[in-house]
């Protein structure tokens, strides 16, 4: 079935003639609209002088010489020339941080102001009525065009913009992931990629597949880039606000947060939110909150050197080694809680959950099989690094 052919323009309508006999209006029309459109868009209300003066003339002066055109002809609304004038029109809003609606708003009223007066002088000139009708609906056909030309070239426009600072962004973080720019050169980078600097960021990780949506989620301060197997993002730090709707985004994601700084510490702390993470069991449930570093800073310490540790476990807990398995276990976790509550029964008790009796008789085992070394300090700092490293208890 063969496509219906496009509708008429509703300036084939009208006499060639109307041409001729507007066309000494185009001067005064052009001044009419330049007045009446800063009068009437706000976002026009600016003295009518220099580049931008002479630009708007030549813009108003040709789409009119265009329009004279197109009378008693099939010609499409645009020439590719004022096709491309019009475009720059709606680019140009964007690069003066406009919204499309400013032109929009310019181009209705334009309209107006040049169906008045060219209404006017066709029943002057005796063109009769009928030809007023066709021409007020070939103007608006007209401005119709204009505005679509604008309007997708503004989106177009809006679009590259987007995907460049987005490169640029993508760009920064990863020349602040690897840690070696010096700040100037880093902040010239943020200038390019229209990132204001935070005075604290924080970086996230997190799996690929779990990161659909994040850029919207955790909205425009942000920078999020994706690599082989995870998404980075980096997120301002701004206090305990932040910290609850960052939860809130992250929870189910399976993400780690590093702790916040400067961007000069952007590298460390990626490599901080990476190390916590591993240390602690997945957390890869909906509603499993992330892992914040901060919280978790034991771990990440002894993460950092895991043969260092293994060694100073060995040798720390060697006087537990010959025991029997479920006994060794009764006695460790019992030497971390008498580590950490000072030796109170009370407290290791109730987190143990046993008799504080339990407590003494395991406490006295202790003291048997470490003799002196429970009161050195230092032994007794080492003996927890061994038995966080070996339980992976949280601190």
């Amino acid at each position: 079935m063969l496509a219906a052919p496009p509708p008429e323009p509703p300036w084939l309508a009208l006499p060639p003639e109307v041409s001729d006999r507007l066309r000494p209006l185009t001067a005064d029309l052009v001044e009419a609209i330049i007045e009446a459109v800063p009068q009437l868009v706000p976002a026009y209300a600016r003295p009518i002088e220099g580049n931008f003066g002479r630009g708007l003339r030549r813009g108003v002066a040709a789409a009119l010489e265009r329009f004279l055109e197109l009378p008693g002809t099939s010609l499409p609304a645009l020439s590719e020339q004022s096709r491309q004038l019009v475009a720059g029109l709606g680019r140009g809003e964007v690069r003066q941080g406009r919204s499309m609606d400013a032109l929009l708003g310019a181009y209705r009223m334009g309209a107006r102001v040049t169906f008045r007066e060219m209404s006017r002088r066709s029943m002057e000139e005796g063109l009769g009525p009928a030809v007023v009708v066709d021409l007020g609906e070939s103007i608006m056909a007209y401005i119709d065009e204009l505005s679509a030309v604008s309007a997708e070239a503004y989106a177009f426009e809006q679009s590259e913009r987007a995907g460049a600072v987005d490169r640029r962004r993508a760009e920064l973080l990863e020349l602040l992931l690897l840690g070696r720019a010096d700040e100037t050169a880093l902040r010239q980078a943020a200038s390019l990629a229209d990132w204001a600097v935070p005075a604290r960021v924080a970086v996230v990780t997190l799996p690929l597949d779990r990161a659909q949506g994040l850029r919207l989620q955790l909205g425009p301060g942000a920078i999020v880039i994706e690599r082989e197997t995870d998404a980075v993002a980096l997120v301002p730090g701004r206090g305990p606000r932040q910290r609850a709707d960052l939860d809130r985004v992250l929870t189910g994601r399976g993400a780690a947060i590093g702790p916040a700084g400067g961007i000069e510490h952007v590298a460390q702390s990626l490599r901080l939110a990476v190390l916590a993470a591993s240390m602690l069991p997945p957390r890869e449930g909906a509603g499993d909150p992330p892992v914040w570093a901060d919280d978790h800073m034991t771990e990440v310490v002894l993460a950092a050197e895991p043969s260092a540790v293994g060694e100073l476990a060995r040798r720390r807990l060697a006087p537990l080694a010959d025991l029997p398995d479920s006994q060794r276990e009764k006695l460790e976790e019992t030497l971390l809680a008498w580590l950490r509550h000072w030796g109170q029964r009370a407290p290791i008790a109730e987190e143990l959950g046993i008799h504080a009796q339990t407590v003494g008789y395991r406490v006295l085992q202790l003291r048997e099989l470490f003799g002196e070394d429970l009161k050195d300090p230092k032994v007794r700092f080492e003996l927890e690094i061994a038995l966080r490293s070996d339980r992976k208890i949280p601190a």
